[in-house]
């Protein structure tokens, strides 16, 4: 199956300068100040577009390539040309901020948006990227709406009010379709609702963690903390209307197909467990429950004779105070290597048990706080703020892919999967060295023995100095049982605790294990799937389940890096223009072939034995127990987005509202297939 290649010049959005309006109202003063500590690549490359004139993008203004995961500010320019660059670049945005001067008012091409992110980071990004990063960068439209007028009764109930959710129902929203956003919680964010315990945060980014059509421009810090990243979500939600269209304290049930009416009955119940069921009608469901909202909790001996508190990471009591308590932590993955450095911070002692080390690099920026600056900038400078997002999309993203690749013919598989893959895991294992220096014991320990991102890759949060903390101790022997007061491990050791945290992750691989999908002739999906098995034609439908979409639904984690976002952003535009063909060409039902589901579904399992998660060396939440990678995609960005971007309806079986000829003896409700 071939992907479909957009062909056709891109739609220009609203905005022509980005999804983010910059405001002219600024002052002299002001404007210098901030240039004095600007991103010299983003601020060329926003001259590049701003001006439409090459001057910028060309010698002597060619920046030289990141040395690190940092910004690059300087660009690697001599004082001189850095304060020519900024001098140039405030009379140009005096003379914008002021209208003395006419810049160009169209949108650029696909083909320049390339070679300008190219020149900034001084790298050869493919120019088949040119749509795609307009996209992202706001500059073209995304989205997908109906042309014909919307049917009043014509209704979307989306399941889960997260980061999925809320794309989709700002999307409907803007498109004029009746919608209900359903969510068990009491407030939108999904994952950064649940999840309060301490020290949690992002490890993304901050501003590639934002939607593109509505990014945030003054994060605090380069990686959001929790707090920041519920209110964004919500603030979001309130800003488009959302919260009108959603009832929060409502939990699906089931969603049962009606293959007379060409509907989905939703049952919901009071998510306390105490109101009676209700019966919802709609005709589509979009299930935006995501991968990561049931905790796995570990089948440990003992676990419920515990005789303090005993609580998983994401089910976090914010009354608990740690302070002066021995805290025992099972678990060394992304939540605990946040929480561990945290708590230990007030903590008497912090024992960690850990089954599998990870790998964890770097980020020069992680724990530092986003400058005033870079706030000014990003709210009045044209496209600062979406060069800084396509650097990161870029370079957090498909630049990673290749690292993942199995190359057979490595001479050192084992260790590494590829050569450049084998450069990472050098450099890994010097930051590890140099963190651990002097201590033998636990770099024994901390140190891992398989190939970079066969697990998820971490951004460091001190993990490794806190490990040397005295209060702290890292524990490899297996647990044995749980005892009343503590924890007992395989060596028979007995490590007393007061307190029990449970930082062990989710069931990512038993996709929409929280509700019961009934499709046709009553079949569930997890009949269809069998367990932890989820298959789906681009992660999104399912032959047997007409008019149900998921979002981040089986093997559309990107695992290589980025951000989740941009594939949900992806999926969106997706499931909008199958909605919207529903509306304009009055579809009743709307299914995946089974044999375009089947074959997408081979070729995504070729594609993944060549990938290091199926390589193996380690356990993974990515695999289900009989090795079935179902959480990642195996594609990059782009090749996604290019098979998701404009739905073939071909690949469809569509069935028409329109009425049947008068001599057919079909039963009412019938409809035309198409």
């Amino acid at each position: 199956m071939s992907p479909t290649h957009p062909e056709a010049q891109p739609a220009p959005s609203d905005n022509p300068r980005g999804s983010f309006v910059p405001s002219r109202d600024f002052t002299d003063v002001d404007l210098d100040r901030a240039l004095s500590d600007a991103n010299l690549p983003y601020l060329l490359g926003s001259l590049a577009l701003l001006t439409g004139n090459d001057r910028w993008i060309s010698a002597p203004f060619l920046p030289s390539a990141p040395k690190d995961l940092g910004n690059n500010d300087s660009g690697g320019f001599d004082e001189e040309t850095g304060r020519a660059i900024r001098l140039a670049a405030s009379a140009i945005l005096r003379d914008w901020r002021d209208g003395s001067t006419d810049f160009p008012a169209a949108p650029p091409t696909p083909e320049r948006l390339t070679h300008i992110l190219s020149v900034m980071l001084s790298d050869r990004i493919p120019s088949d990227y040119g749509t795609l990063l307009g996209e992202e960068m706001g500059i073209y439209a995304r989205h997908t709406a109906p042309a014909a007028p919307v049917d009043p009764e014509f209704r979307v109930i989306i399941i889960g009010a997260g980061i999925s959710g809320l794309a989709m129902a700002v999307r409907l929203e803007q498109s004029g379709i009746d919608y209900l956003l359903v969510d068990k919680n009491d407030a939108a964010g999904g994952t950064w609702h649940e999840n309060v315990y301490p020290g949690c945060g992002v490890d993304t980014p901050s501003y590639l963690y934002s939607l593109s059509f509505d990014p945030k421009p003054d994060w605090s810090s380069h990686f959001a903390p929790q707090s920041e990243l519920a209110e964004y979500w919500n603030a979001l939600a309130r800003k488009h209307n959302v919260l009108a269209h959603t009832r929060f304290g409502t939990e699906v049930s089931t969603a049962t197909y009606d293959e007379d009416a060409f509907v989905w009955n939703v049952t919901v119940r009071a998510a306390d467990g105490s109101g009676n069921e209700e019966t919802l009608t709609a005709n589509a469901v979009v299930s935006a429950v995501g991968l990561l909202n049931q905790p796995s909790i570990p089948d440990l001996p003992g676990l419920a004779d515990f005789g303090g508190p005993a609580l998983h990471t994401a089910r976090w009591d914010q009354n608990l105070d740690l302070t002066g308590k021995r805290v025992a932590v099972i678990g060394t993955g992304a939540s605990s290597m946040q929480f561990v450095p945290a708590v230990s911070e007030i903590a008497d002692e912090v024992r960690v048990f850990q089954r599998t080390p990870q790998w964890s690099m770097p980020h020069p920026l992680k724990g530092k706080a986003v400058d005033d600056s870079t706030h000014f900038l990003n709210s009045h400078v044209p496209y600062y703020l979406a060069w800084h997002r396509a650097a990161l999309f870029w370079r957090m993203g498909d630049k990673v892919w290749r690292l993942l690749q199995v190359d057979p013919e490595y001479p050192h598989l084992g260790r590494a999967v590829n050569k450049a893959n084998d450069r990472l895991r050098a450099g890994l294992t010097a930051f590890i060295e140099h963190e651990l220096d002097g201590r033998p014991d636990l770099l024994a320990k901390a140190l891992p023995d398989y190939p970079p991102y066969g697990k998820r890759l971490l951004i460091d949060a001190d993990w490794f100095k806190t490990l040397r903390r005295e209060n702290v101790d890292l524990i490899t022997d297996g647990v044995e049982q749980i005892t009343a007061d503590g924890v007992r491990t395989t060596d028979g050791n007995h490590y007393a605790a007061d307190v029990l945290v449970l930082a062990t992750g989710f069931k990512a691989v038993d996709v929409l294990a929280s509700l019961e999908v009934r499709g046709r002739a009553g079949r569930t999906l997890q009949e269809v799937w069998g367990e932890g098995d989820g298959r789906a034609y681009l992660g999104i439908t399912v032959p047997g389940f007409p008019n149900f979409f998921c979002l981040y639904g089986p093997n559309t984690n990107t695992g290589h890096g980025g951000t989740v976002i941009a594939g949900t952003e992806m999926q969106v535009q997706h499931v909008s223009a199958l909605l919207a063909a529903m509306i304009d060409d009055d579809v009743a039902e709307i299914e995946v072939r089974t044999d375009i589901h089947d074959q997408y579904n081979s070729e995504l399992d070729k594609a993944l034995a060549h990938t290091v998660w199926d390589f193996g060396g380690t356990s993974t939440y990515y695999r289900n127990k009989r090795g079935r990678i179902v959480t990642n995609s195996p594609w990059k960005y782009i090749d996604y987005w290019k098979r998701v971007h404009e739905p073939r309806l071909d690949e469809f079986r569509l069935t028409s509202r329109r009425p049947v000829a008068q001599t057919s003896s079909a039963p009412a409700g019938h409809a035309d297939q198409i």
